[in-house]
């Protein structure tokens, strides 16, 4: 039950009367209520807050009474799927005894009054935030601390920030949201949210506002009236992915059959299928329904139905005589899986940099301090020519699949792949380059904060390897990966690479090399590369194995294509810091996996190593999936209102 606390607490706006003749309070309480909230409570100090708090069991709003806005606003907050705690921010000018903040990629990273931040300030609080659960007991001892004159709600959000807490910001846009002091005040904001069509901008909203350019100009200026048909057709954010998949399967199925009739077919159903891929998450934003299933549903749905598509353009080349389309397939859906391991650390870095102080990251200038400055810069220069073709240049989603599309309808699968291969290179470089240089300057530890066995992907092998302290695990990783790519290119440039079954445990030994830094620590400026690189390195060689072994293309391709799931799957939930998939040590690690399979090609059954360990690997990803999404919310749920004496506990 969410519980919503209007705060009065030094607030002059508490005793305003709205256009209407009803206290603002009460009209907030209202809209709260609208918002989401089970039960609304007012406080008059910040006493009664905690005393409310204590007894909360699901995520708390509060806001103040000087707040004048769309009953939306509030209910964005209220089901904002950035983090558990989320303060709404406001662009309006900071007045004195309210609080301004500092945010950096969407986290508020400072919280104070506005010459306490030396003029830093991006924002102003804007007297309501939630406070997710496991938040509460900080909260309450921010409540306990924030005595003192002025608005209790701002003395409260300070303290809340001061303490450490991780608060994310809701941003107004579109929408209108101001805080009053005076009647005055209070009619220039009802006459604002008045001038303001609220389903119509919630619509607007519904599309990213910062979208890649192949989005913003060939999809979301029309995706929103299917937005709202579907909204009206009661669809969910899942039923619109799960017909976004179809689209893109058909696709697929499409350029593997070939002939211009059915690629210039399957290049219009994967641009459809795009638009659909958009539309689920504007649906979800639009109607307000997220959940972990649905965002981790569209996370594997993005990635399994462009490799899917990869693989009719494999199979649509080899089927064509124009070649060896399955190792143009592989190449793709390898180099887009290590390229997505990076952005994903490379994202978590830049969080943990953006909430440590500057002078904790050893900054001291330099080309890394002057490459951060120059992409702020570029980035808050919307619109600009800069800003697309830095949007463009690193190959998003949108650009990927429109290439595909057009050059696939134009010429060819064989076209469309090698575009693929050589834009992802060059983006691969591009932004490799960058992130090394500003990684080095920010030079934040990442995997130190966390169980780096776990990101790496280790399995038990790994784990009880001894540790080679002197040298780095990034160090350690890359060498790993060394050895399984000396072997690929030996085996593709053979003309027997049967021969070369020797040197898979050669390739073998020098793979396990990365297991050596399993326990060291990951605290080098580099060392969030370490994840991408293992994978490379357990892609590389089961590719490796496979060419040795004669396995077919189609096979290489389906086994490391289950692998790319079982990582997305690990990596799209510790990116949000969730658990580890209920199974996940039944999937070896992967130096358990290569040692399989190696074990596989020595004994001349590589092809059969790969089909097993790879139909093994899908079954328990299927299980895992029906485990943490189905059968265990389940149980929770029956647990939670068993009666007591039933084998439910006692109600507290």
């Amino acid at each position: 039950m969410t519980l919503a606390i209007v705060l009065a607490a030094g607030t002059p706006a508490a005793s305003l009367t709205t256009a209407t003749g009803e206290p603002l309070a009460d009209r907030l309480a209202a809209q709260l209520r609208q918002a989401g909230a089970d039960e609304v409570r007012f406080a008059a100090n910040l006493d009664e807050l905690t005393a409310l708090v204590a007894t909360a069991t699901a995520p708390v709003l509060i806001t103040g009474t000087d707040l004048v806005a769309h009953a939306a606003v509030l209910r964005h907050l209220a089901t904002s799927p950035v983090g558990p705690t989320v303060a709404l921010v406001l662009g309006d000018p900071p007045v004195p005894g309210r609080t301004v903040v500092r945010e950096e990629r969407g986290q508020v990273v400072d919280a104070g009054a506005l010459d306490a931040l030396d003029g830093n300030a991006t924002g102003v609080f804007g007297g309501a935030l939630r406070v997710g659960v496991d938040d509460l007991p900080t909260l309450a001892a921010a409540a306990r601390a924030a005595d003192g004159p002025g608005s209790a709600v701002d003395r409260l959000f300070a303290g809340l920030a001061a303490l450490g807490t991780l608060i994310f910001a809701q941003r107004v846009r579109l929408l209108v949201a101001h805080r009053v002091e005076d009647a005055a005040g209070l009619a220039a904001a009802e006459a604002a949210v008045t001038a303001v069509d609220e389903d119509r901008a919630e619509l607007r909203l519904s599309v990213k506002e910062k979208d890649d350019f192949f989005s913003t100009f060939f999809v979301s200026t029309w995706s929103p009236y299917l937005v709202r048909l579907s909204a009206r057709l009661r669809l969910t954010p899942t039923g619109v992915t799960v017909i976004s998949v179809l689209f893109a399967l058909a696709a697929a199925v499409l350029f593997g059959i070939g002939g211009r009739p059915a690629l210039v077919s399957g290049a219009v159903l994967l641009y459809l299928g795009f638009v659909l891929d958009c539309v689920d998450g504007q649906l979800a934003r639009y109607t307000r329904h997220f959940s972990a299933w649905g965002g981790w549903l569209d996370t594997m749905a993005d990635r399994a139905k462009e490799y899917l598509v990869y693989a009719g353009l494999g199979f649509g080349v080899s089927h064509a005589g124009l070649g060896n389309g399955w190792a143009l397939a592989i190449a793709a859906m390898t180099l887009q899986t290590v390229r997505h391991m990076t952005d994903t650390w490379y994202g978590v870095l830049h969080d943990e940099a953006a909430r440590r102080p500057r002078t904790a990251t050893g900054a001291s200038g330099g080309i890394g301090d002057r490459l951060n400055a120059a992409s702020t810069r570029v980035q808050a220069d919307t619109g600009s020519v800069s800003y697309w073709l830095k949007r463009t240049v690193v190959f998003p989603i949108g650009e990927r699949w429109a290439l595909i599309a057009v050059t696939v309808a134009l010429f060819n699968p064989l076209v469309s792949l090698i575009a693929v291969l050589v834009w992802g290179v060059l983006a691969f470089a591009y932004t490799g380059a960058l992130r090394t240089l500003r990684a080095r300057w920010m030079w934040v530890p990442v995997l130190d904060t966390v169980d780096a066995t776990l990101h790496r992907d280790d399995g038990p092998l790994a784990r009880g390897l001894p540790v080679v302290r002197p040298v780095g695990p990034l160090t350690l990783a890359v060498i790993a990966a060394l050895g399984p790519a000396v072997l690929l290119v030996a085996a593709l440039l053979g003309d027997a690479p049967d021969d070369l079954r020797w040197a898979v445990p050669v390739a073998l030994l020098v793979l396990l090399v990365g297991g050596l830094g399993a326990g060291a620590a990951h605290n080098g400026p580099l060392d969030w590369l370490v994840p991408a690189a293992l994978r490379a390195a357990e892609f590389l060689f089961a590719i490796a194995v496979g060419v040795v072994g004669g396995a077919p293309g189609w096979l290489i391709f389906g086994y490391v294509f289950v692998l790319t799931v079982h990582h997305y799957d690990l990596t799209a939930r510790l990116e949000k810091r969730q658990v580890a998939p209920p199974l996940h040590a039944a999937t070896l690690g992967w130096e358990g996996r290569s040692v399989l399979l190696a074990l596989a090609a020595i004994a001349g059954i590589a092809g059969v190593g790969l089909a097993t360990l790879g139909g093994y690997l899908l079954v328990v990803f299927v299980v895992s999936v029906v485990l943490a999404w189905f059968v265990r919310p389940a149980r929770s749920a029956r647990a939670s209102v068993a009666p007591v004496g039933a084998g439910g506990a006692a109600p507290r």
